[in-house]
């Protein structure tokens, strides 16, 4: 790819497979809590439990809301403006400041990725957005360092494997709730049959 047909600005998201994936997993592996909970009798109040559980998905949203932006002039990683504040992992590189990039192992056998500037800082490559192999054929083309091989951290049938998994604890959440809450199981139950009836 030659600097001429580059792209003039381009704005990269996280991949909506690994957004919808992640957030379903938040809320199987919390949504039972609240109701559990109040059938247990738990010390915690559970308004308070369903407040702590709302701004945990906020949080997550927020956290899976990254950008990298490109441009003429460089590289910036940033998110929307309504969780900037609170967000402090973003950074704005130029193209000519960037040194080389640099592999690191994760604690799971995988590998990460460093853009490191003249000064030995680093900046972390987002590497979970959608278009990743055109991103780093611009930052080839843009710095002239070599980027062949460099991969995502994951590939999309992982995240295609966790999606049903979680669609899997999702049916066991509603099946516990069920069992947990019998009268909100007669509840739907009768309501269930009377849509049967009117039918």
């Amino acid at each position: 790819m030659t600097t001429d047909a580059l792209p003039e600005q381009r704005i990269y998201r996280i991949s909506p497979l690994i957004r919808v994936t992640l957030l379903l997993l938040y809320l199987a592996l919390t949504s039972p809590l609240a109701s559990l909970a109040e059938v247990t009798a738990a010390p915690i109040s559970p308004q308070l439990l369903k407040v702590g559980l709302a701004i945990g998905f906020v949080l997550v949203y927020a956290a899976l809301s990254e950008q990298v932006e490109i441009s003429p002039e460089g590289i910036q990683v940033r998110y929307p403006a309504w969780c900037r504040w609170f967000l402090r992992r973003q950074w704005q590189l130029p193209w000519d400041a960037i040194a080389r990039i640099q592999p690191r192992s994760t604690g799971q056998g995988g590998l990460v990725y460093y853009l490191i500037d003249r000064q030995g800082q680093g900046y972390l490559l987002p590497m979970r957005i959608a278009g990743f192999a055109e991103l780093t054929r611009i930052l080839q083309a843009r710095t002239t360092i070599d980027m062949r091989d460099v991969r995502p951290l994951s590939q999309p049938w992982m995240y295609l494997i966790l999606l049903v998994l979680t669609l899997l604890l999702l049916l066991i959440d509603a099946w516990v709730v069920w069992v947990a809450m019998p009268d909100f199981a007669d509840v739907i139950a009768s309501s269930l049959s009377a849509s049967a009836q009117l039918g």
